[in-house]
């Protein structure tokens, strides 16, 4: 009774999902296992009154849940990216088509402005060559009559002046200077013809350029208005972009969050089963996306899978030697002082650990020990990692845990490599795991055993899987 009591809050949420899973579309079901995800992630305790296996089949399909909205928002980002740099594009092109228009008509208005100088010249010379032409005009106009006037006398006036020779000079000239006067009347003429053709020429060449230029100026201001048009929409656009960029960091953190408490949820001693070492290294895949039986066997090689997770103290921090756990016999080299030391009092003392008495690595007949837990990373390399591992797991991480040892390594390999999933990847990542490079061939040994060991476990999973 008093159980039934305890599982009554948790009966609407079962029936809940039970009917949504037996009775409801797809559509229903995503929105119900959403709502129902969604409550986990805000609830301290989301398993209480559950089994722990019934609480993690619940976490997850909540982890996948997220995983496929994290998928489907990364796509959405894709997407959203590619018209934000199409929008940008147009923007650049309709700011580079304004500014060639701009510069246009500053050109055509520098024209108009020469061609109005050039008509007002033109307007000028014609107004003077006028008034010439008027003075022509009078001149052989005064020609004219001197002439009518002397052809008008008569013989006995002619006589009477009684100079007959200077009377015909005198005519000749007049007509010869009328001759001139007629060609200069004509060229004049003909040069004012002239500079009223080529006033009206300006005249509508100005019209045009004029025209051109309110045509330029149209175009600039639909031009422009169509940047800003280009530049609200990008301003949505980008406004899209970080919804889109803060949902996919939220599903991200649910996953997360999911899969540290699934992480809690499998519990294992020390030194684990194999069985129990491979449901950790699932996860740890899972998060890392390298394959459980290279992590095995790195940590197999490393400690035993946590068997052997280290045989000597630190006993001087000044210069980092120690004792062998067993006998108590001193030996240098324990941990570097200058590398480790610093950063391995800071780790146990978060941790609540004596750091005179928590096993690491002893010295090898090359370089330091100092390596800790199942992973048997050095504490410098530990601190690289922490930020991230204390991010995925919700607490202070571990190394001499487990869960914690198996999660660095994933972490580790996985940025070495071993993601590839390929047999040249895991043997580089296997070699920076052991060496820090991938060019001493006298460490070989150790990647090519790694890659044997793998291949074992492999079929060991197999088996596993079927059973």
């Amino acid at each position: 009774m008093e159980t039934i009591k305890k599982l009554k809050p948790y009966f609407l949420l079962i029936s809940l999902i039970l009917g949504v899973f037996l009775f409801c579309p797809s559509q229903i079901l995503a929105e119900s296992l959403e709502q129902t995800c969604l409550q986990i992630t805000e609830s301290d305790n989301p398993c209480q009154g559950m089994t722990a296996s019934a609480c993690r089949l619940i976490l997850e399909d909540c982890a996948k849940f997220y995983e496929e909205e994290s998928a489907r928002i990364a796509e959405d980002l894709t997407k959203t990216e590619k018209e934000k740099k199409t929008l940008q594009n147009q923007i650049s092109t309709l700011k580079k088509k304004v500014q060639n228009l701009d510069y246009e008509i500053k050109q055509g208005n520098i024209v108009i402005k020469d061609l109005t100088l050039q008509i007002v010249e033109t307007k000028s010379s014609i107004d003077k060559i006028s008034l010439q032409i008027e003075v022509s005009k009078d001149q052989i106009s005064n020609i004219l009559r001197t002439i009518y006037e002397e052809d008008q006398k008569s013989t006995v006036e002619i006589l009477l002046e009684g100079n007959l020779s200077g009377f015909f000079n005198n005519l000749v000239y007049l007509e010869s200077l009328n001759g001139k006067l007629g060609s200069l009347l004509k060229n004049t003429t003909d040069l004012k013809s002239y500079l009223e053709t080529q006033q009206i020429k300006m005249d509508d060449e100005k019209d045009q350029t004029e025209k051109s230029v309110k045509l330029q100026t149209l175009q600039k201001q639909e031009s422009d208005a169509a940047k800003k048009q280009q530049e609200s929409l990008l301003k949505l656009t980008e406004t899209e972009y970080q919804k889109q960029l803060k949902e996919k960091q939220e599903a991200e953190q649910k996953t997360a969050s999911i899969r540290a408490r699934i992480f809690e949820l499998i519990g294992v001693p020390k030194a684990p089963t194999f069985g129990e070492a491979y449901e950790i290294a699932k996860y740890v895949a899972s998060v890392t996306n390298i394959r459980p039986a290279f992590l095995l066997a790195i940590l197999q090689q490393e400690s035993a899978i946590g068997k052997n997770v280290g045989q000597c103290y630190l006993k001087n921090t000044s210069t980092g030697s120690g004792i062998v756990i067993k006998t108590e016999a001193k030996i240098s080299k324990v941990m570097s002082p200058s590398r480790d030391v610093s950063k391995f009092l800071i780790i146990t003392k978060d941790l609540g650990r004596d750091p005179f008495f928590t096993a690491v690595s002893c010295p090898m007949s090359f370089g330091w020990g100092g390596a800790m837990g199942p992973a048997q990373f050095i504490p410098s390399t530990w601190m690289i990692y922490k930020a991230r591992l204390d991010g995925l797991i919700g607490k202070a991480a571990d190394p001499w845990n487990i869960r914690d040892a198996f999660l660095a390594a994933g972490l580790y390999l996985s940025d070495y490599g071993a993601k590839s999933k390929t047999e040249n990847g895991e043997w580089k990542a296997a070699m920076i795991y052991f060496s820090g490079s991938t060019s001493n061939s006298a460490f070989y040994w150790y990647a090519n055993n790694v890659l044997k060991i793998a291949r074992g476990f492999e079929s060991d999973i197999k088996i596993l899987e079927q059973n």
